[in-house]
């Protein structure tokens, strides 16, 4: 480069430079808006504590609470803590609350914006190991923060966003979301609640477990059939899902489902319900008793259906209390070779640790989609070796770690955009999302009693020793590995892994690494099954006929013939084979 120019530029700009620093900026620089939130004192006499979030949309579609996500569309949130806050005294949002996708309320462009205030209000528990821990509570609504019984709300307000003036705009808290309804009984669908001593006795209070149970046809006119159990694992169900005795409502308008670019899709889940219904009753269909279990803590919709630091007991409760509960009530046949687990995501990844964890309780799993059974497949994340989470490694740029993609692979969101959002929804794990359940579930206890960061949320460094406690304690692969000599001859051929090798959320990459190790196994070999859908998204089950759309709805159905094939298979000498063949 000629060194004259260059001298001659930089003399340019500085002269530029200076000139501009005598502009007055107090008259030129943009205003960032100010909010003011207080609630009703109506509403309660007691402090409150809890997540205050503000919420600002563009549209008037939905209320604001209801229009916040990881997708391109979502609209504006911010979030902060209070302690003992008082009714009738102010809270301000300023432009050092954070806030998602946009960092800060300076960055809100000007126009005109719908704004609400929600009030997620915490209570303290005071666990068994003495530590005393502030969360939300679940309501019966499965840990959403935007429909939570008893939180407050204000109702949308519409306002102008001009960046030329100072402005303050107010917002009162005077809504509380009611109670949810309990579904009620049917001839075929039972709904049980129970209490659980060792949840209890680790949270300091009554802690129950709940469960809507499918009977068997026949169920009242056999009284001496013994049944066995299906679980089917996923996230809380408010009721016992896609099961109807009647047809399609005829006068039902088809919607349209953006998820799976079908029209008519409610029609479709009715039939498919009613389909269910006409199975389950028909005379060659085996007799049996589903379950979908309510387990429900103040980290998430439910527990991952294991033993943790942070929630307790869950694994012995649900396997020891709900499930023998269930079936003294419903007369099932209470041994482990006739239960089987089942479920996709989530309920994947449960009902896999459940057959590794409690490998004689239970006789398969049927593993959809399961996320991460191998932590060095954590999404995109290899947790033992990279050292942060929100970027890959590079000397010279800043490469973003993807988190969500299509079956072409597009990306649609990264790793930092999901934990950013969680960070504003609550800081200490009370997001009440998936990043912050993992590490409720997976982490040490923290001395402030709450889970420890796998990784720091803000900058996305990778903490290693909690990354070994996962490793030895939840990482399903490298147990199996570890374990085998005991594990494999009690889990030969009970398991069953189904997943798309476009799954949006890169779950697949630990179901290869897991397969390389089963397909290693000897003395004994593993004997089950892993399958793919050749480009097949999440949710895949295994299901080559049918797309996600319809194989999803069919869960209940899918895997009875391969449950029946292990039960000829493995069923004990003088196992009851026939009272539920009727």
């Amino acid at each position: 480069m000629n060194s004259r120019v260059s001298a001659v530029t930089l003399t340019a700009s500085l002269c530029m430079l200076l000139a501009a620093c005598e502009i007055n900026v107090e008259s030129s620089s943009p205003k960032s808006p100010v909010f003011s939130v207080e609630f009703d004192t109506g509403l309660t006499e007691q402090g409150q504590d809890g997540r205050l979030l503000l919420l600002l949309a563009t549209h008037d579609e939905d209320e604001p609470r209801f229009l916040v996500n990881n997708s391109a569309d979502t609209q504006l949130i911010f979030g902060l803590n209070v302690e003992d806050w008082q009714g009738g005294s102010e809270v301000f949002f300023d432009n050092e609350i954070k806030g998602f996708p946009l960092a800060s309320l300076a960055e809100v462009p000007p126009g005109s914006y719908y704004a609400q205030a929600l009030l997620n209000r915490y209570k303290d528990f005071s666990l068994s190991n003495g530590k005393v821990v502030s969360l939300p509570p679940d309501r019966g609504e499965g840990q959403q923060w935007n429909r939570k019984p008893g939180n407050f709300y204000s109702q949308p307000v519409k306002i102008d966003i001009d960046a030329s003036q100072a402005q303050a705009f107010a917002l009162k808290l005077d809504q509380v979301i009611p109670d949810i309804v309990p579904p009620e009984d049917t001839q075929y669908i039972k709904h049980v609640r129970m209490r659980s001593e060792l949840l209890s006795e680790f949270w300091g209070e009554d802690v129950y477990l709940g469960a809507h149970v499918l009977l068997p046809h026949g169920f009242d006119e056999h009284p001496d059939a013994r049944y066995p159990l299906m679980i089917f694992h996923g996230h809380f169900p408010a009721d016992f899902g896609g099961f109807r005795t009647e047809p399609p409502d005829t006068d039902l308008e088809p919607d349209y489902s953006e998820r799976f670019d079908v029209h008519g899709y409610n029609i479709i889940q009715q039939q498919e319900a009613y389909d269910l219904y006409q199975t389950w009753i028909s005379e060659d269909f085996p007799r049996f008793i589903v379950i979908e279990i309510q387990h429900p803590t103040p980290y998430y919709d439910d527990s991952y259906a294991v033993n943790s630091a942070s929630q307790g007991p869950y694994g012995d409760a649900l396997t020891y209390e709900l499930i023998p509960f269930i079936e003294e009530q419903f007369r099932g046949l209470g041994e482990g070779w006739a239960r089987f687990t089942y479920g996709g995501s989530t309920g994947g990844w449960e009902a896999m640790a459940v057959q590794v964890f409690y490998p004689d309780e239970y006789n398969g799993a049927f593993i959809a989609c399961p996320d991460p059974i191998d932590f060095r497949a954590y999404m995109t994340i290899n947790i033992y070796e990279d050292d942060n989470a929100y970027w890959y490694d590079s000397q010279f740029q800043k490469l973003p770690r993807p988190a969500h993609r299509d079956y072409l692979g597009h990306v649609h969101a990264s790793q930092q955009d999901y934990n950013r959002l969680e960070a504003v929804l609550g800081n200490k794990g009370r997001s009440g999302q998936q990043y912050d359940i993992w590490e409720a579930t997976y982490s040490p206890m923290g001395d402030d009693g709450y889970p420890q960061r796998l990784w720091d949320k803000e900058t996305g460094e990778i903490n290693r020793d909690v990354a070994e406690y996962w490793k030895e304690n939840f990482d399903l692969r490298y147990i199996l590995q570890r374990d085998w000599a005991t594990l494999g001859p009690k889990l030969e051929g009970k398991l069953h892994i189904y997943t798309g090798d476009m799954d949006n959320y890169y779950l697949n990459n630990a179901v290869y690494l897991t397969e390389e190790f089963l397909e290693s196994t000897t003395d004994p070999y593993y004997g089950g099954e892993v399958d793919y859908g050749d480009r097949a998204e999440h949710c895949w089950n295994g299901d080559h006929e049918n797309g996600n759309h319809i194989s999803r709805l069919r869960y209940n159905t899918m895997y009875v013939p391969k449950i029946m094939k292990r039960i000829e298979k493995s069923a004990p000498e003088g196992a009851d084979l026939t009272s539920w063949r009727y």
